[in-house]
């Protein structure tokens, strides 16, 4: 029933978007608006309570608690867990927004500041540590750790629904539940598409860039029919070898592309601004996550942070299941640190190098990057590109470039696979191989006809629109995992008590001691 369900409301979307590109993008501007309006601050409130609840997990008496149970064991290590959660998680969006964000908050800045000023410089380098830090983490987290904890300690079926056991009881088997799967499916669907969207649309970019081949429309529609082939397969030989391996190789290769960003470019002043960035996010976290322009009525908020938010919830079905699949043995407390901590720092060094590179380009090298944004073109995939012309060695960096988005687009997409095919389907077990390749034949056309339909801005608005009833269940989410945390805590000190007086007993009886069972111990008390 998801799964049917489900797949009619996508291909509907589909063919809307097809057939009436113009007018479906119009509608989707008007929604957008209406839910900026509306619910503009729900988006902020909900991330944020995210974030303190997680952190209050560290330190909690849940914090030693186990994915799986007290004996369970982790499935891969560190290393390999990190780089397939960073893949997965944000590969794309980081080298998309990598150069192009802070550059596009240099040239509008937030706050009212002035336009390319010094505060307008420090405000978009805090701003883009503010988007792909500790919230969107905070977002994929909490949802992973339920789903994991719910598949694995309760022996859930790996649906959302089941989040929400504690709060609906056995309804969450019923149309209730249907109803939350389906809309996990369809944001999840559609978040990532849209991703994959951005993806295409800059992997054009380098390849103009590089080969000189026109980044049109035929070209973005080829580079979605042959990422598709390529992420299918991925797709077909799971999660322990191809999602794996290719998390592995895309994680050091971004490490590479960054490592020559930071030799070739100004290197002191990249570790000046990550210090000096940091410090001024973390001063200033709580304002900026619940900022709003109630006075000003300026847009900037609307444009930026809610989209961001919608979007980390949007993915957050996709990111979180596939969290949960890869979690498995880990402590809260080792998962949170994991999940959100140790991202969010490779996230901050991301931006430092590729933002405070493209900055001081802008502020001290004499180049021009804000051209991309000139007559309202908001060309962001082209800054990138245009940050590699001023440095040395730019047409290697740009293949390298290339090639990362590329592979960041199939692990992604074959992630994102597994997990449409996992939560449409009513069984634990893995998905047959049919549905993946439906799901993966969806996602591919979401991400085409919204191109045609109206580029980023179609893309931006879709995401905006479909995540909010999953904002809306992520508050029920917090309630319902915190009820089953406390459930654990209380079954394992019951269990520790038994254990303990077992052990009492056992030691009293070694030493011929009578203990409260035994007969001598009855006749003493009367």
């Amino acid at each position: 029933m998801v799964f049917r369900i489900s797949l009619f409301i996508v291909a509907a979307l589909v063919l809307v978007a097809g057939l009436a590109p113009e007018p479906f993008n119009d509608l989707m501007q008007a929604a957008l608006q209406q839910i900026i309006g509306g619910a503009g601050s729900l988006y902020l409130l909900i991330v944020f309570a995210a974030l303190v609840f997680l952190l209050y997990l560290c330190v909690s008496r849940f914090a030693d608690l186990r994915i799986g149970g007290a004996d369970a064991e982790p499935q891969f290590s560190n290393a390999s867990w990190l780089s397939m959660l960073f893949a997965a998680g944000m590969g794309i969006g980081l080298v998309f927004w990598g150069a192009a964000e802070p550059i596009s908050h240099f040239l509008e800045p937030p706050e009212g500041l002035a336009p390319q000023s010094m505060p307008a410089a420090r405000a978009a380098m805090r701003y883009a540590f503010f988007h792909w830090g500790l919230h969107p983490w905070a977002v994929y987290a909490l949802i992973g750790l339920a789903m994991a904890w719910f598949q694995f300690n309760r022996g859930g079926r790996g649906l959302i629904s089941d989040l929400l056991e504690p709060v609906l009881g056995r309804h969450h088997e019923g149309w209730i539940g249907h109803l939350v799967n389906i809309a996990a499916v369809v944001a999840t669907a559609i978040g990532v598409a849209t991703t994959l969207g951005f993806g295409t649309v800059q992997i054009a970019a380098g390849l103009e860039r590089v080969f000189g081949i026109q980044a049109s429309t035929p070209v973005r529609l080829t580079i979605i029919a042959v990422a598709f082939v390529l992420y299918m397969c991925s797709t077909a030989t799971g999660v322990e070898r191809g999602i794996k391996w290719l998390s592995n190789f895309n994680l050091g290769l971004a490490a590479l592309l960054m490592a020559f960003v930071l030799v070739l470019g100004p290197t002191g002043f990249i570790f000046d601004t990550f210090t000096t960035t940091l410090g001024g996010y973390l001063n200033n976290l709580v304002t900026m996550s619940l900022r709003m322009s109630p006075f000003s009525r300026g847009t900037w908020v609307a444009t930026w942070t809610i989209f961001y938010w919608a979007w980390w919830i949007a993915w957050a079905p996709f990111v979180g299941a596939f969290i949960a699949k890869v979690s498995y043995g880990r402590r809260i407390r080792e998962f949170v640190f994991g999940v959100v901590l140790a991202p969010s720092l490779l996230g901050f060094v991301w931006f430092s190098v590729f933002g405070g590179s493209a900055l001081w380009a802008q502020l001290f090298g004499h180049v021009d990057l804000t051209q991309a944004f000139a007559d309202g073109a908001n060309d962001y995939q082209t800054v990138l590109f245009s940050l590699f012309d001023s440095l040395p060695f730019s047409t290697g960096l740009a293949v390298l470039a290339v090639l990362l988005l590329s592979i960041f687009f199939v692990t992604s997409a074959d992630s994102a696979v597994l997990v449409l095919a996992s939560m449409s389907y009513h069984k634990a077990e893995d998905p047959p191989l049919g549905r993946k390749v439906v799901w993966g034949a969806a996602i591919a056309l979401i991400a085409g006809v919204l191109l045609l339909a109206g580029g980023l801005d179609a893309l931006q608005a879709m995401i905006t629109v479909t995540a909010l009833p999953f904002a809306l269940l992520m508050a029920l989410v917090i309630v319902s995992l915190y009820r089953a945390l406390n459930e654990e805590y209380l079954r394992e000190q019951r269990r520790a008590h038994r254990d303990r007086h077992a052990i009492e007993q056992w030691l009293a009886c070694e030493r011929g001691e009578p203990t409260k069972s035994s007969p001598a111990a009855q006749a003493s008390q009367e």
